[in-house]
């Protein structure tokens, strides 16, 4: 298995997205292992001196004037993982967790941590070689760092917990040695390097970004069928126009559906003696919304690139300074804020596609199509529900993007009296897109259906190749038939990217 070797620091969302989709396995490049074993000897050196560091040789958060012996720091770091494993609910998907796992070492490897080379090498070889923590999902209110689930992840690295390995869950400690892999001992502070930090709710906001940024690509490509299917004009989607509005997204939105439906036959054949003189905001405004949001989920990327190269546990060895000093970069309010920008934006996305879903089934709006796109309705509902089922996952998608990162409550007998919420906020996200790939997938083949209504004339080749890819896995819709099926295959592909490749025109990047 190839490894994607990272610098501290310096790491692209690209490199990112890699370790995401394709579960790359990373290993840190090892001009950092001067600054990480410094820092480690720095905290050594505290351990053994009388003056108490806070998490090195002291008790944690309300009990820290407790004083620990120097020797029973090792004790102490691991009872601290061991008491955190506190996580409820589903596990977090193997993709997620091992981005979780390249999130910390990336952590670790900013020399600030304190924590040894060994820990650094053991989890690039539980990467290189399969071994993935299984983390309880639920049980972090994102500040003092994602305790829980960061827990559970390290009590592997400790022998202890669950680990899955060669798809068989199995104990920490045999997932390991089944590996050819060893647990190791904490060392003073190691436990709380491992615990404090951002990379839970860092995961999961990264994932809702790269998926989220693949439904507005897909939502580009859509939207340009649905105007199509019902005859709509492609004026407002003239250069000038956003031009002088100067917005990024606005731009490339534009631009993109006019790529996507240059050639089309069903346009060409309108041009001339039509007698709407607007089309609705959903078709008309596209450029506008979607474009919007495109702005909105960069912002969020450029918090989280910055957040995924940072070190976010505490306290943290500065060792130019010679100093160990408590902080609190633990505190996810940027990861918070982050994701809930991007639920904004993937409410906003799938807000407009229901409309145009809404538009098409409409015989009084979609310009002469059938009622709900059956070819003899009244015996046939055709996608009279199918409209429905996206109302009800639009509503939802509205409800999840309300903020988390207001919703602060005091933990820890009041010590940690102003939290995040990141991780949950960052969680829905999946929930959201999952959502959003469903009406996404309808709004494709209501689309696709309201095209092949407007035979002979064809529409643009990109969108020839959409229609051909759909219909390869889900035919037209005559008579009414068991639709469940069509829906979940839609949503497929969607979520998977089929439809970007068949479309085979370039389309907004995420990075800049």
């Amino acid at each position: 298995m190839s490894r994607l070797t990272l610098i501290p620091g310096r790491v692209s969302l690209a490199q990112l997205s890699d370790v995401y989709w394709n579960e790359t396995s990373v290993a840190l490049n090892e001009g950092c292992q001067t600054a990480v074993e410094a820092a480690a000897a720095r905290i050594a050196a505290a351990a053994a001196g009388d003056r108490p560091v806070y998490g090195v040789n002291t008790g944690f958060g309300k009990l820290a004037s407790h004083k620990i012996a120097a020797r029973d720091t090792s004790t102490l770091q691991r009872n601290l993982i061991l008491s955190h494993c506190c996580g409820v609910g589903p596990a977090v998907p193997r993709r997620l967790a091992r981005l979780m796992m390249s999130l910390k070492l990336l952590s670790f490897g900013r020399g600030a941590s304190g924590v040894r080379w060994e820990l650094v090498r053991l989890l690039q070889e539980m990467l290189a070689r399969g071994v993935t923590p299984v983390i309880p999902a639920q049980g972090s209110v994102g500040a003092s760092g994602d305790l829980a689930p960061l827990a559970h992840m390290t009590a592997v690295v400790i022998g202890e917990g669950q680990a899955e390995y060669d798809g068989t869950v199995m104990p920490g400690d045999d997932a390991l040695k089944t590996a050819g892999l060893e647990p190791v001992q904490l060392g003073p502070k190691e436990g709380l390097a491992f615990i404090n930090g951002t990379q839970f709710s860092t995961a999961y906001a990264l994932a809702g970004l790269f998926e989220g940024w693949r439904t507005a690509q897909n939502a580009l490509v859509i939207s340009a069928a649905s105007t199509d299917a019902i005859m709509g004009s492609t004026a407002p989607l003239q250069p000038e126009i956003h031009a002088l509005r100067g917005h990024r997204g606005q731009i490339e939105a534009a631009g993109a559906m006019r790529a996507v439906l240059q050639g089309s036959e069903i346009r060409e054949s309108h041009r001339e003696g039509d007698t709407r003189v607007q089309d609705p905001y959903c078709i008309r405004c596209q450029p506008q919304v979607t474009g919007a949001a495109m702005d909105v989920i960069r912002q969020a990327a450029a918090t989280l690139q910055t957040e995924a190269n940072a070190a976010t546990d505490n306290p943290l060895v500065l060792s130019e300074a010679g100093l160990i000093v408590s902080g609190g970069n633990f505190h996810a309010e940027p990861v918070g804020f982050a994701a809930d920008m991007i639920a904004l934006a993937l409410s906003e996305v799938g807000a407009i596609a229901q409309r145009r879903i809404a538009l098409m089934v409409d015989p009084t709006l979609s310009f002469d199509l059938p009622p709900f796109l059956t070819p003899d309705p009244g015996l046939n509902s055709g996608f009279m529900i199918a409209e429905v089922t996206t109302a009800a996952l639009m509503s939802e998608n509205k409800h999840l993007a309300n903020p988390c990162v207001t919703d602060s409550t005091p933990t820890s007998a009041n010590q940690e009296d102003h939290v995040s919420m990141a991780a949950h906020g960052a969680r829905r996200l999946t929930r959201m897109v999952q959502n959003l790939n469903h009406i996404l997938g309808v709004e494709l083949l209501c689309a696709a259906q309201g095209i092949e209504f407007r035979a002979p004339l064809a529409t643009s080749a990109p969108l020839q190749r959409v229609i051909a890819r759909v219909r390869a896995d889900i035919p037209a819709l005559g008579e009414d038939r068991y639709l469940a099926p069509d829906l979940e295959m839609a949503k497929d592909l969607v979520a998977d990217g089929s439809l970007l490749k068949a479309v085979s025109i370039p389309l907004p990047e995420l990075s800049a």
